[in-house]
């Protein structure tokens, strides 16, 4: 590609009256509609009053961000700020929305990049963001008429920012741009944010539906590919599949897809990927659509590469199933969250006393001071989802780790057994061995919609899809 060779020839060329002159002539008019999913406007503007309730007579700015550097001049790709997507539903690098108090409400004003025109010299000189080099790119007026907000251009922002009384509510770190102004950091905004975000609305839900049934295709592929996987691709050919059924389904892979087989299925955030699929190994495959709205799904499923299972290892799957259905269980309105992780762990803990795994009781290894369990499970065993694959982590712990389960709140449940292949405190069958089964719900009001039920679960289940793929 070109790179930061062709920079100093831009120069060069920018100083040719020739070349200046005829740049700027001849150019049809570009189509910049901006397309979001149905709904996007109607959904931004609601929580835009939610927020309002909360934060009555704040001043408030957030910013979509930038990309980061990768290396040099290139660039990772583009992901607009999760919060900042929830108050309007755009994704325009360099954005910035600043709600300004409006009787009891907010008026929301939306600063938006406008593009280099031909006649201006940033439309030659600009490698980085102008339509000549990376694309067309909407202004405020389009990006108005598909969100229904007031949209300005980026350069009246220090109109929209004037003055200190009342002082804003930011959230720092995200756009030099925005940190210039010198406003600080409000974690009352993020956390107010985090708090509201944990209960989606129906738009949300339908939203995280579609991205499940978008990432069931991209396992589908994955099973599919699994002898391909074996002759040679590896761990890398199944992301490649999995992560390109992702990329034509929404934006991609709403994280960065973990595909661990044989011994590094007990490596909770194997994404090096670059491991040999064998036939006798089993395949973890954690992964997740994320959708053009940005929300994503988040599953995991553990497949037997050859199709079937040993005696141990099933014996080691139904345990962690029994674990996930008793987890599931105690997904509904009014409980407590921890309840679905303390269920899954004491089934996790009472199978691996009766196989003599622990070295005390279960009461003990389940007390506050033993959790000797807790080597063959280290992480937890569920999170909020939504725009992030690990939503609302701002949230106040008395809303979330320390609160309740209320309708619309939507999870991922997600227990397993984690035995290293280093790890002498198991017999020689279970070493390098890792399960997991983790799937996504929404609580309703009587108990929860299982989002992922189409997924095959039991062990049985399981065995079936994989020989029906390879077939």
């Amino acid at each position: 590609m070109t790179g930061d060779r062709t920079r100093p020839d831009l120069r060069a060329l920018l100083a040719a009256k020739g070349f200046r002159n005829w740049i700027r002539e001849g150019w049809e008019p570009a189509d910049t509609t901006v397309a979001v999913p149905s709904g996007t406007a109607e959904a931004a503007a609601a929580h835009r009053g939610r927020l309002s309730a909360e934060l009555p007579g704040q001043r408030i700015a957030l910013a979509a961000g930038r990309a980061v550097v990768r290396s040099n001049d290139t660039f990772h790709g583009f992901r607009a700020d999760s919060d900042f997507v929830w108050l309007t539903g755009c994704q325009r690098e360099g954005a910035i929305l600043v709600l300004t108090p409006a009787g009891d409400s907010h008026h929301a004003t939306l600063y938006v990049p406008r593009p280099a025109e031909p006649d201006e010299p940033d439309f030659v000189g600009d490698a980085d963001t102008s339509p000549l080099w990376v694309g067309t790119a909407a202004g405020p007026a389009a990006y108005g008429d598909a969100l229904g907000i007031e949209c300005r251009p980026l350069e009246d922002l220090p109109h929209g920012l004037r003055g200190r009384n009342p002082s804003f509510l930011v959230g720092a770190g995200v756009d030099p741009a925005l940190d210039a102004y010198g406003f600080g950091h409000s974690e009352r905004l993020r956390t107010a944010l985090a708090d509201l975000r944990r209960i989606k609305d129906e738009w949300e839900i339908g939203q995280l539906r579609d991205a499940v049934d978008a990432t069931s295709l991209g396992f589908a592929d994955v099973l599919a590919a699994l002898p391909e996987a074996v002759r040679g691709g590896g761990e890398r050919w199944l992301q490649g599949t999995f992560d390109r059924r992702a990329r034509t389904e929404g934006t991609g892979p709403g994280y960065t897809s973990i595909v661990a087989a044989g011994p590094h299925a007990p490596i909770l955030h194997w994404t090096r990927c670059d491991g040999q699929v064998t036939e006798d190994s089993l395949l973890l495959l954690d992964a997740g659509v994320e959708l053009d709205s940005l929300y994503t799904a988040d599953i995991t499923r553990t497949f037997p590469v050859g199709g079937e299972f040993t005696t141990a290892r099933r014996d080691v799957y139904d345990l962690v199933h029994k674990a996930h259905l008793a987890a599931l269980a105690e997904v509904r309105p009014g409980q407590d969250f921890a309840a679905f992780q303390t269920t899954a762990l004491g089934v996790l803990a009472s199978g691996l006393h009766d196989w003599g795994l622990l070295p005390v009781s279960v009461d003990e290894a389940l007390s506050p001071d033993g959790q000797q369990h807790r080597r063959y499970i280290v992480c937890g065993t569920g999170h909020f989802l939504g725009l992030d694959v690990h939503d609302c982590a701002s949230a106040s712990p008395g809303a979330y780790r320390q609160g309740t389960l209320a309708e619309g709140m939507a999870l991922a449940v997600e227990p397993g057994l984690y035995f290293h292949a280093g790890d002498r405190t198991v017999p020689p069958e279970l070493r390098g061995l890792g399960i997991r089964i983790e799937d996504n719900v929404v609580v309703t009001g009587s108990g929860h919609d299982l989002l992922s039920g189409g997924f095959p679960s039991t062990a049985d289940e399981v065995t079936a899809w994989v020989r029906a793929a390879r077939n």
